[in-house]
């Protein structure tokens, strides 16, 4: 018996193998979790790359099903959720990792930020978990968690992060309404907010060497986080573990958003 048998719910986000959102999943289905997912809808149906990404990685592992979602699209989740009432019917947890910005408002500036990319930025990386919950509502098992994440640059200046920042915040203010207004129905809705992760997205953050780099000296614990540090916590905010806990931005971060100033045994300058 793991901590999620018996229980079922969907993930939104997987991009590869190296995405923390695969290092959850591995560690749901470890624990007996059933679960749906989604992909980036493929541009030619006869050459679905996006959809057999995804498959290569979860169908091994019992995937209930495999369907496109474009998340500006309500037809798109309103079909995500109907595949997934007439698969499970009730469910018990719905993952969030999705995040896109245009690169050129991405690397850019945020005084350069063009109107267009900050409303497609917003709708994907923020307005998204609103659009999930929401279907979710009516599906979620009392005792149900909804899960995103998120990064510290939703919280303070991070020169690189720019617009995702933006979003960031946008996203975890997000949570925390949801938090308040389905705790009622006895659904949860929690945040994970990791330190860098040598993943595809991160090789879009400026300087993302020299910010793994700052985390190893600057940090109390003094290295970088693995991936499935995440997972873990991850387990423990989607699972009866976490019962009493919504609303909260948990940092898995080897403690780095707690420093003010580099600790006093900090000797080597880290160039930013």
């Amino acid at each position: 018996m793991g901590l999620l048998t018996g229980k079922k719910g969907v993930v939104f986000g997987i991009a590869n193998d190296r995405s923390i959102a695969w290092a959850i999943t591995e560690k749901l289905f470890a624990e007996g979790a059933e679960i749906g997912f989604t992909h980036l809808p493929d541009k030619d149906p006869a050459r679905p790359k996006n959809e057999n990404k995804v498959r290569k990685l979860v169908d091994p592992l019992g995937a209930k099903f495999v369907v496109p979602c474009d998340v500006t699209l309500d037809a798109d989740l309103d079909s995500v959720y109907r595949t997934t009432a007439e698969t499970f019917g009730k469910i018990d947890f719905v993952v969030h990792s999705v995040a896109f910005a245009p690169p050129s408002d991405l690397t850019g500036p945020v005084y350069h930020v063009s109107r267009e990319g900050f409303k497609l930025a917003m709708d994907i990386s923020a307005y998204s978990l609103i659009a999930m919950s929401g279907r979710a509502r009516e599906l979620l098992n009392p005792g149900g968690s909804v899960l995103c994440l998120t990064y510290l640059g939703g919280e303070k200046v991070i020169p690189g992060y720019n617009m995702m920042g933006i979003c960031k915040a946008a996203l975890e203010s997000t949570m925390t309404y949801l938090a308040s207004e389905l705790g009622k129905d006895g659904v949860r809705v929690n945040a994970i907010s990791a330190g860098p992760v040598r993943t595809i997205s991160s090789s879009g953050v400026g300087e993302f060497q020299s910010m793994l780099k700052l985390y190893e000296s600057f940090s109390p614990l003094r290295r970088n986080i693995a991936p499935e540090e995440v997972a873990k916590a991850a387990l423990f905010l989607l699972s009866d573990l976490g019962s009493g806990v919504t609303g909260e931005n948990l940092h898995v971060d080897s403690g780095y958003h707690i420093m003010g100033a580099p600790p006093l045994d900090f000797q080597e300058k880290v160039p930013l």
